[in-house]
């Protein structure tokens, strides 16, 4: 069952990932870091437009609601066309374009990496535009049978827009997607295989923004795509759910390969290796098993170390909870953190307690690079986990292994009821 409050899921303002010359701004890196956490954790961010083009995403919302529910029966393309798509269009796009650049950034590659494969801004003559703009209508009552929703797709040429039937799919082959909808309805699977509602409380100029497979393929899987449904209720939306949707799409003729990511020194694995042709890229299927194998909770694995195999013995003595913690912080550095640390070619270079107290709290502190870098938890020093308080080595052992306090507690809880509540300590 689906989360109805995420209330993890990053906000970013698109103003402050706008990028500058020179320099990047504070509010420009603490976005980036709070985009790149949101996408890592749950493959979405909220991202919130100008006040002034709120606007324009509410009327074209309106008036997609008017073009899906004025007949019963789907209106001809050529008859009525939905107000502002091309101001959306460009709206959407510039945004998109924005965000892949701070996604960028947070991966330590050279900026506008992905100019190759996207299109011309603005278009050239007889170009027209690899991206998409998708005006959809979910549960309209008036349709009958297994048939639920609608949805009309547009693309310029020339500065025309374009209209063609689309259909939706759980996960888009887009570089990146922006969805603004009416009504509350669209589930992003999270690293831990939940489903989070993500638009639930989106303001009126606020949208949910999630990378494809594209840029899966094009980061040599360091960004994970967003795996979806939309499940909308139909009792309280007699009226359906409508959205605008926008997809940055790879161009014909170009090749998703992961050459900036290897020149900025990141593990390339095997599947990565050669280019692939962006035409084959969107005509052929792509099984996403093996991308949101994501476990559960309940049933994340843990391998037993030594110790904690001696404390399954009734006639051992169970270790203290804060040695324990201590290997366990000790074997997650080992298996966890320096695996991702090899995979991107950084070399961990802790610092001391007490200096990084303080460094937590800036964003131009020593380690704040790393710390971004590798995934460190917020508010927990950049230092060995070996000496790392006890409550910050729980923050720590979350982090990279989502669950692990929960099931230490069963495992206590299990073995004795006097240690159950150690870890909350």
């Amino acid at each position: 069952m689906a989360d109805s409050d995420p209330p993890s899921l990053g906000r970013v303002k698109l103003t402050d990932l706008v990028p500058w010359n020179g320099l990047a701004s504070d509010s420009y890196k603490i976005s980036v870091s709070i985009l790149s956490h949101s996408l890592a954790q749950f493959s979405a961010v909220i991202v919130q437009f100008p006040a002034s083009d709120g606007a324009i995403l509410r009327s074209g919302l309106e008036s997609a609601r008017m073009y899906f529910h004025q007949r019963e029966t789907y209106p001809p393309a050529d008859i009525i066309n939905p107000a502002g798509l091309p101001d959306i269009f460009a709206l959407f796009g510039k945004a998109a374009r924005d965000i892949l650049d701070a996604i960028s950034y947070h991966l330590n590659i050279r900026s506008s990496p992905f100019v190759e494969i996207v299109d011309n801004v603005p278009l050239r003559n007889r170009e027209i535009s690899s991206s998409v703009l998708s005006v959809c209508c979910h549960a309209r009552p008036s349709f009958q049978g297994p048939q639920h929703h609608n949805n009309i797709t547009t693309t310029q040429e020339d500065g025309q827009m374009i209209m063609y039937p689309d259909h939706d799919h759980q996960v888009d082959k887009s570089l990146l997607s922006l969805v603004k909808s009416d009504r509350a309805g669209l589930h992003v699977r999270d690293s831990q295989g939940r489903w989070i509602l993500v638009d639930g409380d989106l303001g009126p100029q606020e949208a949910i923004v999630f990378p494809g497979l594209a840029l899966y393929q094009a980061t040599a899987g360091y960004v994970n795509p967003a795996l979806l449904k939309t499940e909308i209720n139909m009792e309280a939306n007699m009226y359906g759910r409508c959205s605008l949707a926008f997809k940055l799409l790879p161009k014909s003729m170009t090749n998703l390969d992961c050459s900036e990511m290897r020149a900025a020194g990141y593990g390339i694995e095997a599947q990565f290796q050669l280019p692939v042709p962006v035409d084959d890229f969107m005509q052929r299927s792509h099984p996403t098993d093996h991308l949101f194998n994501r476990p559960s909770l309940q049933c994340f694995n843990f391998q037993p170390t030594h110790d904690e195999r001696r404390k399954q013995n009734p006639k051992s003595k169970p270790l203290p909870p804060s040695k324990r913690l201590r290997l366990e912080a000790q074997r997650v550095l080992k298996e966890r953190v320096q695996d991702i640390a090899d995979k991107k070619g950084i070399k961990l270079r802790f610092c001391n307690l007490k200096e990084c107290e303080s460094h937590i709290h800036s964003i131009d502190s020593p380690c704040a690079n790393i710390r971004m870098e590798i995934g460190w938890p917020l508010g927990v020093p950049f230092v060995h986990p070996h000496d790392l308080p006890n409550k910050a080595k729980l923050g720590f052992l979350e982090a990279y292994e989502p669950g692990w306090t929960e099931a230490h507690q069963n495992s206590d809880r299990n073995q004795s009821p006097l240690t159950s509540n150690v870890w909350a300590a």
